[in-house]
């Protein structure tokens, strides 16, 4: 019986991790590319650590800690590198396959115009204040800065 358990252990970990790497090779952007390697591949590897944790528990005279430990690691530090990934690729602003919503662009223009007549309206006065034709009053004024950062939404962060 325990054998069939680790049979099926293996076999599945072996599945999910053949189709994480399938799914690394043919699926098309950065965003897409992310899931195989977190969702099946994790569980893939996971699910093959566990059953050597179980063989090696059983079989030999001490118990297997270390690939519960593995596992543990493995299953923290995979979302969170994917996340950080797909973070750097939003900030490097590296194109994705699914289609923005409309609303989401009118988003994005009307925000991109703001920020641009931000930053010119910010450029003339520093121009003004550091001309000699400037009032002393506006010499000794340090400039106003207005910080209006805000990244572009990808579809599936609309969600939240």
């Amino acid at each position: 019986m325990l054998d069939f358990l680790l049979s099926i252990l293996v076999l599945t970990g072996a599945s999910f991790a053949f189709i994480g790497s399938l799914g690394l090779i043919r699926l098309k952007d950065l965003y897409t590319r992310l899931h195989g390697p977190t969702k099946a591949t994790t569980l893939g590897v996971g699910s093959l650590l566990i059953a050597s944790a179980i063989y090696f528990s059983i079989y030999s005279e001490q118990i297997s800690l270390h690939e519960f430990l593995i596992t543990i690691f493995l299953f923290i530090t995979a979302p969170v590198s994917a996340h950080l990934l797909a973070k750097a690729a939003l900030h490097l602003g590296l194109p994705s396959l699914a289609e923005i919503p409309k609303a989401e662009e009118a988003d994005q223009t009307e925000m991109t115009e703001t920020v641009q007549t931000g930053a010119t309206e910010a450029f003339e006065k520093n121009e003004r204040i550091g001309s000699d034709n400037a009032s002393p009053d506006e010499k000794a004024r340090p400039a106003e800065s207005k910080s209006i950062t805000k990244t572009p939404r990808t579809p599936d962060q609309t969600q939240s």
